[in-house]
């Protein structure tokens, strides 16, 4: 069974010496006393909860898998009662607004917890995780009343919430989504239609669950312009104490859950909805927008569980390389040794090790950077500073989404690798870890739905000043790296890949006006060299961040050595794929529409 230690002191040098979190968010409006020290206190209690608690039912929790039977699941051994003391520690509650019974954290520290709780048990925090989302929807578009009911109850995590989005015949293209919203004589609306895929649909840990519901109203225009979202308890709660009886049934029956690849242990649901009674949030045809608070809040939360998984897969995958003696390892040839080297020594397995260090590293710093960003925005929501914090955000959340998850596919696939044969099989852990993480470049948005958004809508945001805008800041990270000389070849690299980026957006937007072809065929490739530009930004703050601290830190050389030598690895050996696809983007769709169907 794998083991975790939470990256504790990887989060301190980020917050610290790399993006100055006490500057920065502690001196927010209302965030005043989130000082570093505070921090650094909420993750060592989340590190435990993840170590003692979630780590001992993942495994086995994936092996026994949720059960059906009679129309209402049951998570495995060991998930309720993680989840009342996940409760009970207050986790659910961390980021939302006192008023509601929160405590008024910044967001950035709740992400970081929920780093932890997807190392601990990636399918657990599924239940909790779309709870914030339509948190967020009903407090940022929901009545007076509404929020009342719902609010306090998603925030103690004595519900939990979905979204339901997905129909059988509706996938991404929301355009054709059926599922009816009928008036009713109590002001209410009556929910009629089918919605798969959804996670946490269903389950055993809470009296309640609020599904969030798309839905076309008689009158609805076609398409996206023509789709409404309501609030559908499983539950009715009574409209004067806000409580739910087991007698209050909402019409909501589970049809199927679904036999998953990975994350076994999260109940993903087949919910029909007959008649169901539900509240409309927002206003009527306004859906997709209400919805887009909730999704781009998961899109980041999918970036961060990425990040949680890769994390305990490297752990593991490092541990085993350092114990696992298997021959002469080259540069030993000759020498006489009792024993086989450990695999560690071997340049293969070490390629693979930094390969798995620099994404972890990486991705995580991309993350938290970003997180700091929703600090802004939650704290001075209407000044020029939340404003532009929000629309960087839009900017880079595709790309937080896919590329951060494609590298945990990559990552847990080494991980896999390093461990041979034993990693392919269910008791190391290794291949759960990697079935968990193939979910994540699927849902909320398959990756190349996300690319196809960052270059049709993303990158020409408010006429393209927002992404230039972010150009010019990693343009200001190359300038500060160039002043410390040990730098200078990492500095080079970087230089050349911002023009690749910057050469490719501009061919991306001369194919905005009529070449939409093109334009799609370079996606993929383009939110790839985007993402490998913003890793080369942040691997340049931390490996200056530890040329500083290594000075007046000695005790702490050896990390800081670590995170120069792994930069030095970043900008030799990955960020040369910048070139190959930034030649890729410039191909346009040339190549890829050559066949025709019947050709393939």
């Amino acid at each position: 069974m794998p083991g975790f230690d939470a990256p504790i002191r990887e989060l301190r040098f980020l917050l610290e010496d790399v993006f100055r979190f006490d500057e920065k968010t502690a001196k927010l409006p209302g965030f005043e006393d989130a000082t570093l020290d505070v921090v650094m206190a909420i993750l060592d209690g989340a590190a435990t909860f993840a170590r003692e608690v979630l780590v001992p039912i993942n495994l086995p929790g994936d092996k026994e898998s949720c059960h059906f039977s009679d129309g209402s699941v049951r998570t495995p051994h060991g998930y309720k009662a993680a989840y009342n003391l996940y409760c009970k520690n207050g986790w659910p509650s961390l980021a939302s607004s006192p008023e509601w019974g929160g405590q008024g954290l910044p967001p950035s520290v709740a992400l970081m917890v929920r780093e932890f709780i997807a190392s601990g048990s990636m399918a657990f925090g599924m239940y909790a995780g779309l709870s914030q989302g339509a948190y967020r929807a009903i407090l940022a578009h929901g009545t007076d009343e509404l929020k009342a009911t719902y609010l306090p109850k998603l925030v103690d995590g004595s519900w939990t919430g979905t979204m339901c989005l997905t129909e059988p015949d509706s996938g991404s293209d929301l355009s054709r989504l059926r599922t009816r919203a009928e008036p009713d004589e109590q002001g209410s609306y009556r929910i009629t239609g089918t919605k798969i895929f959804i996670s946490g649909g269903d389950h055993d840990l809470t009296e309640n669950i609020v599904h969030l519901v798309l839905a076309r109203l008689p009158d609805a225009p076609p398409g996206t312009r023509g789709i409404s979202l309501f609030v559908v308890p499983k539950l009715i709660p009574d409209s004067a104490t806000g409580e739910v009886a087991p007698d209050s049934d909402n019409l909501v029956s589970t049809g199927a859950i679904e036999h998953k690849m990975g994350i076994r242990a999260s109940a993903t649901a087949v919910l029909n909805f007959e008649g169901a009674r539900g509240w409309m949030i927002g206003q009527p045809n306004g859906g997709l927008r209400a919805m887009f608070t909730m999704m781009n809040s998961s899109r980041i939360g999918v970036a961060v569980q990425s990040v949680g998984v890769s994390e305990i897969s490297y752990q593991n995958a490092l541990a085993y390389a350092k114990e696992r003696r298997q021959g002469k390892a080259p540069g030993h040839c000759g020498e006489q040794r009792a024993t086989p080297d450990a695999i560690i020594d071997h340049p293969d397995v070490r390629r693979a090790l930094l390969t798995m260090k620099v994404l972890v590293e990486g991705i995580r710093a991309l993350y938290v950077e970003s997180a700091m960003l929703l600090d802004v925005r939650a704290s001075q929501p209407d000044s020029t500073e939340g404003e532009a914090a929000e629309s960087r955000l839009a900017l880079l959340t595709p790309v937080l989404k896919s590329f951060i998850s494609d590298c945990a596919v990559q990552i847990t696939d080494l991980g896999v690798q390093i461990h041979g044969g034993y990693g392919y099989v269910h008791e190391t852990g290794m291949e759960h870890l990697f079935r968990d993480a193939r979910i994540v470049p699927l849902y909320e948005g398959t990756n190349g739905i996300q690319a196809l958004d960052l270059v049709t809508r993303k990158i020409g945001l408010e006429d393209g000043r927002v992404l230039d805008a972010w150009l010019a800041s990693t343009d200001q990270v190359i300038a500060s790296a160039s002043n410390i000389e040990p730098l200078s070849h990492l500095v080079s690299a970087q230089r050349r890949a911002v023009q690749h980026l910057r050469d490719a957006t501009d061919a991306l937007r001369a194919w905005s006006n009529g070449n939409e072809l093109d334009q799609a065929g370079a996606a993929t490739d383009y939110l790839r060299l985007f993402g490998l530009v913003a890793m080369g930004a942040v691997w340049l703050r931390m490996a200056e961040a530890s040329s500083a601290a290594r000075e007046r830190e000695p005790h702490l050389a050896s990390f800081h050595n670590g995170k120069i030598g792994a930069a030095t690895f970043y900008f030799q050996r990955l960020l040369p794929e910048s070139d190959w696809r930034f030649d890729s983007v410039m191909q346009g769709a040339r190549t890829l529409m050559t066949l025709g169907s019947a050709d393939f």
